[in-house]
């Protein structure tokens, strides 16, 4: 009976428990009538709105602190080790407040990679872009509106890529930082994981954030780590000097690359996509 019914033998978990959702539409223009749409564009813009005020003030407080012009002790401030704590716990924060309401991408190749994956719309994609670029602007301008001279004077915690570094590093540093976030963010909130796994609870942006720290840790000395298009931007526009905007296009096409290839991975090998599509295909043949 238990074999009938799909039950497993020790308790709590069955196949038959879980169907994949289906995929969102390409187009749909309904979602612009709704409220939680409105709703969800105010989370991504408030969410990265904060995330870059907090931590381009830290990096800002941090080149401060450590001014050699100042006489001050070199090994003053957060570190690099305080910075990723920062962009980790902030992300780790405002995914947790905002996943409920927009989903927590606060980054345009989350929602790119999410797309790709037909987890979101066009539409919603399209317009979560533009919400996290206008709030990264806005929080780095709230920095600068704050702290005008200690921004201008340590960089205004623009992404640049740094001096003995070459481009094919720099971008293949946000290729991989990204695929390494990306591919977090599918397996975190893939829901047959959270099904099969379900007396294993866990907490979604705690990985994620951890994802984050780590990919800062490695790559703030390269590129000083974007994998976000809208930290990028939003700095680069705010700060205005030629080398953030020369470089810009870095941070744009390494995480999008970066997040693709993780929607690839997630949905075709480790999900077995591809392989689902062609037994479909073969099932449907000998009908």
């Amino acid at each position: 009976m238990a074999k009938d019914t799909g039950v497993a033998e020790h308790g709590s978990y069955s196949a038959k428990d879980y169907t994949d959702p289906p995929p969102e539409p390409l187009f749909d223009a309904v979602e612009l009538t709704k409220w939680s749409f409105y709703r969800a564009l105010i989370a991504e813009f408030i969410a990265t709105l904060l995330f870059l005020y907090v931590t381009v003030l830290t990096v800002i407080g941090y080149k401060s602190q450590t001014d050699p012009a100042k006489n001050v002790d070199g090994c003053a401030g957060v570190g690099i080790l305080g910075i990723a704590w920062a962009f980790g716990g902030m992300i780790f924060v405002l995914v947790y407040c905002t996943a409920g309401i927009s989903g927590g991408h606060i980054n345009p190749a989350v929602t790119f990679g999410l797309f790709l994956a037909r987890k979101v719309s066009l539409v919603r994609a399209v317009m979560y872009m533009v919400a996290q670029c206008l709030g990264a602007i806005s929080g780095v301008g709230l920095v600068k509106a704050f702290q005008k001279s200690y921004y201008t004077r340590y960089g205004g915690g623009a992404n640049e890529l740094a001096d003995g570094y070459s481009t094919g590093v720099g971008l293949a540093a946000e290729i991989i930082g990204t695929f390494v976030l990306v591919y977090t963010v599918f397996s975190a909130t893939d829901p047959k994981r959270s099904a099969r796994d379900s007396h294993v609870p866990v907490l979604a942006p705690l990985p994620i954030g951890f994802a984050v720290f780590m990919v800062h840790l490695a790559t703030i000395p390269i590129t000083g780590t974007g994998i976000n298009p809208a930290r990028s931007l939003g700095a680069a526009v705010i700060y205005n000097k030629d080398k953030a905007w020369d470089d810009q296009w870095l941070f744009w096409v390494g995480p999008f690359i970066g997040a693709a290839i993780a929607a690839f991975y997630h949905q075709f090998i480790l999900r077995a996509g591809a392989v689902k599509a062609l037994g479909s295909f073969r099932s449907q043949s000998r009908v």
